[in-house]
C-alpha cells in the first residue's frame, strides 16, 4: 500500500521567506528518483532547483508558475512505498534491484532529507533522523508505532505544530556546536522567532539532540512577557507622577494647519540638513542715511526690507551657491538660474514665508510693492499656494522682535537663510575714533552640503559692505 507524503517548501537560508515559482520539472504521474529536482523557484537572492527527498510517484502539485509561495507552504506530495494508481506501476524502490518491504521500510529507504541540490546522502555522514508532526502510524506521545528494522535512521518525537498536516522532515543527528547552524528544522518556528526578535541561538532546545521547538520559542516569549510584567507592576519612584499630572493638566494645542505645516518643515529641515551659522556686526549708519535720502527725493517709499533684498540678490549673484538645492536622490547640487526671495512674516495664524518672484531683477520700488502686498495677504489670509512655494533663498528680519541675533533654520529644501536683527545706537570705532554707530547683527545659515565656510563668509562680508557703504552697489548696477 502506497504511503502519500507531502514535500514543503523548505528553509532556503539567508532569512528568506518566500520564493515564487519559476519552472515545474515534473507533472502529476511522473516517477521521481530521491533528490531528484522538482521545482525551480526564485528567491531575493537567486534562481533555486529544489530536490524532492522522497522517490516515488508524484500524486499532487500546489501552486502554478508565477505563485509566491511561503517556506512551509505544500509544494507536491508523492506516493511512495507501492504501485502507482494511475497505470499500476510500481513505485521507485529503497534501491536498485531491492523489493520495497513494509510501508515503513519504503519510506525510510526512499527519503533523502535533503531540502536544495549538492546535498549528498551516500556516506554515513548524512544520516538523518526522521521527524514525523502528525498522521497515519503516529501516537498521541508523538512516536511511530512501526520501526524500520534495518534502516539507519531512529525516531524522533514530533515537533508540536498544530497546523501542520503529515509530513516528515529532516534534523542531523549530531550535536550542533555552538558556531555552527541552529538546531531547528520548522520554518514556522524560525519565522516566529524572528517576528519576536528572538535569537535562535540563545535557546535551549527539548527536543532530541538539543532541537528546537515551537514550545521552547513560545516559553522565552512567556518568560518575556512576564519579565515585562514584573517590571511594570513595581511601584514608581515619588517624584514620577508630578510630571505626568502636569502635562495632562496643562493645556494641548493640536499641531494643525500652518503651525503643523511649520513644524514638519523645520523638523525636516533639521534632520536633513547638515546647517552652519556664521555672523558679523556692520555699520548699518550709511544705509539708514542713504534710505532716508532716495525718501526724501519724492516718490513711492523704499523699506529697508527691499534695500536688505537687493544687497542679498546682488550678493547671491557673487556666491550662486547658495541659491541652490540638493537632490538628495541623485546625490547633485542644483544651482538654480533665478532668485525667488522668500521672507518670513508673522500673522495671527503663525509664520509664513510668502515669495518675491524673479527678485534679482525688480527694482527698490517694486520690490518695496511686492513686499507689501504679500504682507497684508498673509495677514488677510488670502495667500495662494504659488504666493507661498518656490523660493530659493530666504531673508529674516527677526530684528523687528526687538531681538540682536539670532541663528535662523533653513527653510527647506533651500540651502541658505539670511537673518537681520535690529539696528540700534551702538559704540562703534568709526575713522580711527570712537562713535556712535547705528549697528545691525547679520547672521547667516547656510547647508555645508552646498558650500564652505570660505563661499559663506565671502557672501556675508560682501552684504556686511554694502549695508556700511552702500555705494558699493553702484558697481553692479
Amino acid at each position: 500500500m502506497a504511503q502519500v507524503l507531502e514535500f514543503k517548501l523548505p528553509d532556503l537560508g539567508e532569512g528568506l521567506t518566500e520564493a515564487e515559482i519559476v519552472r515545474w520539472l515534473v507533472n502529476v504521474g511522473d516517477v521521481v528518483a530521491i533528490d531528484q529536482p522538482v521545482v525551480e523557484v526564485e528567491t531575493a537572492k537567486a534562481m533555486v532547483e529544489v530536490p524532492c527527498p522522497y522517490g516515488g510517484v508524484v500524486t499532487a502539485r500546489f501552486g502554478e508558475e508565477g505563485t509566491e509561495l511561503p517556506v512551509g507552504a505544500p509544494l507536491l506530495t508523492v506516493a511512495v512505498g507501492g504501485t502507482a494508481p494511475a497505470d499500476g506501476a510500481s513505485a521507485v524502490s529503497a534501491a536498485p534491484g531491492k523489493p520495497a518491504a513494509s510501508a515503513a521500510d519504503a519510506e525510510s529507504s526512499e527519503y533523502s532529507g535533503n531540502v536544495l541540490v549538492g546535498y549528498g546522502t551516500a556516506g554515513p555522514a548524512a544520516r538523518r533522523r526522521r521527524v514525523r508532526h502528525a498522521g497515519p502510524g503516529v501516537t498521541a506521545g508523538g512516536r511511530t508505532e512501526a520501526k524500520a528494522p534495518a534502516a539507519p535512521q531512529a525516531q524522533a518525537p514530533a515537533a508540536p505544530q498544530a497546523q501542520a498536516p503529515a509530513a516528515v522532515v529532516q534534523t542531523p543527528v549530531a550535536p550542533v556546536a555552538p558556531e555552527g547552524p541552529v538546531p531547528v528544522i520548522s520554518p514556522l518556528v524560525r519565522k516566529l522567532a524572528r517576528d519576536k526578535g528572538i535569537d535562535l541561538r540563545e535557546v535551549r532546545g527539548s527536543g532530541p539532540e538539543g532541537l528546537i521547538l515551537r514550545a521552547d520559542v513560545e516559553s522565552v516569549l512567556a518568560a518575556a512577557e512576564t519579565a515585562a510584567e514584573t517590571a511594570a507592576a513595581r511601584p514608581a519612584p515619588a517624584a514620577a507622577p508630578a510630571p505626568v499630572a502636569v502635562a495632562a493638566a496643562g493645556e494641548r494645542v493640536p499641531l494643525r494647519g500652518i503651525r503643523g505645516a511649520v513644524a514638519d518643515k523645520l523638523s525636516r529641515s533639521r534632520t536633513e540638513i547638515p546647517d552652519a551659522t556664521c555672523w558679523v556686526d556692520a555699520d548699518a549708519t550709511e544705509l539708514m542715511a542713504a534710505r532716508a535720502a532716495m525718501n526724501a527725493a519724492g516718490g513711492a517709499k523704499i523699506s529697508l526690507l527691499a534695500l536688505l533684498a537687493r544687497i542679498c540678490t546682488h550678493a547671491l549673484a557673487r556666491h550662486p551657491e547658495l541659491n541652490s538645492t540638493v537632490d538628495t536622490a541623485a546625490r547633485e547640487i542644483v544651482r538654480l538660474p533665478s532668485v525667488h526671495l522668500g521672507f518670513a512674516a508673522q500673522t495671527e495664524r503663525g509664520l509664513v514665508v510668502p515669495v518675491v518672484r524673479d527678485a534679482g531683477t525688480r527694482s527698490a520700488e517694486s520690490l518695496t510693492a511686492e513686499f507689501a502686498r504679500l504682507t497684508e495677504a498673509a495677514r488677510q489670509g488670502t495667500l495662494t499656494p504659488g504666493d507661498l512655494t518656490g523660493g530659493t533663498f530666504t531673508l529674516n528680519n527677526y530684528g523687528v522682535f526687538g531681538v540682536d541675533g539670532s541663528t535662523p533654520i533653513i527653510n527647506h529644501p533651500e540651502a541658505a537663510m539670511l537673518g537681520v536683527g535690529r539696528i540700534i545706537p551702538k559704540p562703534w570705532v568709526h575713522n580711527g575714533e570712537l562713535a556712535v554707530r547705528q549697528v545691525v547683527q547679520l547672521s547667516l545659515t547656510f547647508d555645508h552640503r552646498v558650500c564652505d565656510g570660505g563661499t559663506a563668509g565671502g557672501f556675508l562680508r560682501y552684504v556686511a559692505d554694502c549695508v556700511e557703504h552702500p555705494a558699493v552697489l553702484l558697481r553692479t548696477l
